[in-house]
């Protein structure tokens, strides 16, 4: 597909700021970044976006990500390779990703609350939040995978 349009070069003080605020994530977030890549992996699945997908299997893999458990993401539910700690970032990116029509079930909640501290429970919150944004992007505007490779230093993980 053709990309469409560079979102960054057209609004650069809001790209900046959105990069700002995704950046903080890491810095000041609580969630550990294993479970976070994939929580941007599987909420990159769910909502289509093959650039954000490309980009956090790459980074997970730069990060020691086994390879079977990326594989597995798709079929969490169904996998035995996921802690408990795992399983609830997973159902909450997924109960927030896809929102039901009466919000956030209890038990996805009660499961979260289990496994997450009121201030961890916020950062994936944020997280989940941050990384459906993005992929709204990549998605409305055709953002290629692997395009930002070198930039990002992702080629690095030999997946090209």
């Amino acid at each position: 597909m053709t990309p469409r349009i560079d979102y960054p070069q057209q609004s650069p003080q809001l790209f900046q700021k959105f990069m700002d605020f995704s950046l903080a994530l890491h810095t000041t977030g609580s969630i550990e970044p294993g479970l976070a890549h994939l929580v941007d992996i599987r909420a990159s699945q769910l909502n289509g976006c093959a650039f954000c997908l490309d980009m956090h299997i790459k980074e997970a893999r730069l990060h020691g990500e086994r390879e079977l458990r990326l594989h597995h993401v798709a079929v969490w539910h169904e996998s035995p390779l996921f802690s408990a700690r795992e399983r609830a970032a997973l159902a909450w990116t997924e109960a927030l990703t896809r929102l039901a029509p009466g919000g956030v079930s209890d038990t996805v909640y009660d499961e979260a609350r289990a496994q997450f501290s009121e201030r961890e429970l916020t950062d994936l919150s944020f997280r989940v939040m941050t990384i459906n944004a993005w992929n709204r992007l990549g998605v409305a505007f055709r953002a290629t995978p692997g395009s930002r490779d070198k930039a990002f230093g992702l080629d690095r993980a030999g997946l090209a």
